[in-house]
């Protein structure tokens, strides 16, 4: 394992303070080289994907040595910074979200995502605290991205939930966060209202619905995510062409759309 630096962490925290930073989520060190390879300026990981690629649901589920050795590889093939999708932290005891914290920053995360999921706002609060703390133990400037469900859980009238969105937001960026992540929100009306109202860079996730991402940006969006959805749409392309094999035993339908074998070794590193 290679502890995240403290240059790597303010270069991630850097990537937030102008423009749109885009970052199609990785769920292994296979998936995370191949993004970095296209272009991104940093690699994220997305919760639910990781909990599959290891045979878990999404939702706390995966053990914690399996998210510390997922990072700690992701980390190895990378030389951009990585964000690690630490769900709720794994625990509702704050002191345990930090050791968490400091688990994945020792195996090389220059950034965590952090959710309050339906569960009471005070508590990601101390989460954040905790997780602020630990990082500073080990001198490194974690990048905290609070993410808040109110859209993604449809929590409360849609007309209120901008307000709802800062006010939590507002207590999120006390605790010690650096960034809101409020997946669900697509309008741009809403959009624009929670930039004016944050004080700290907004990241989206992919919609159909949501603008695109030159409008994203014109509206102050400093950070867009595909969230699990690529995994998803993989999970999908794997069942029809498996299905399909199994059912006919084609197999010029097996490799149409490959990637090239030696293409894709050349992207890993040896060592």
């Amino acid at each position: 394992m290679s502890r995240a630096s403290s240059a790597t962490a303010e270069a991630f925290q850097a990537l937030h303070a102008a423009g749109l930073l885009i970052l199609p989520n990785a769920w292994d060190a296979g998936s995370a080289r191949l993004v970095e390879s296209l272009g991104a300026k940093a690699v994220a990981t997305s919760s639910a994907a990781v909990a599959w690629a290891h045979g878990y649901p999404d939702g706390n589920f995966l053990p914690l040595a399996r998210l510390v050795a997922t990072t700690a590889a992701i980390a190895r093939v990378l030389r951009v910074p990585l964000s690690v999708d630490i769900e709720g932290g794994y625990s509702d005891d704050p002191a345990a979200v930090g050791e968490v914290v400091a688990r994945v920053i020792d195996a090389g995360a220059a950034g965590i995502n952090l959710e309050d999921g339906a569960g009471d706002p005070a508590l990601l609060c101390a989460k954040i605290a905790a997780a602020r703390a630990a990082a500073a133990r080990v001198g490194v400037a974690l990048f905290i991205n609070a993410r808040t469900d109110v859209y993604l859980r449809g929590m409360g009238p849609a007309e209120a939930r901008v307000e709802a969105t800062l006010a939590r937001a507002a207590r999120y960026q006390g605790a010690g966060a650096d960034g809101i992540f409020v997946p669900g929100v697509v309008t741009a009306h809403d959009i624009a209202a929670l930039v004016a109202g944050l004080g700290l860079p907004l990241n989206v996730m992919a919609r159909p619905q949501l603008p695109p991402a030159a409008q994203l940006e014109a509206l102050g969006v400093r950070r867009l995510s595909a969230g699990a959805a690529m995994a998803e749409v993989v999970y999908g392309k794997v069942a029809a062409l498996a299905g399909a094999f199994l059912r006919d035993g084609v197999s010029a339908a097996v490799l149409e759309g490959a990637m090239d074998y030696g293409a894709i070794n050349a992207l890993m590193p040896k060592d």
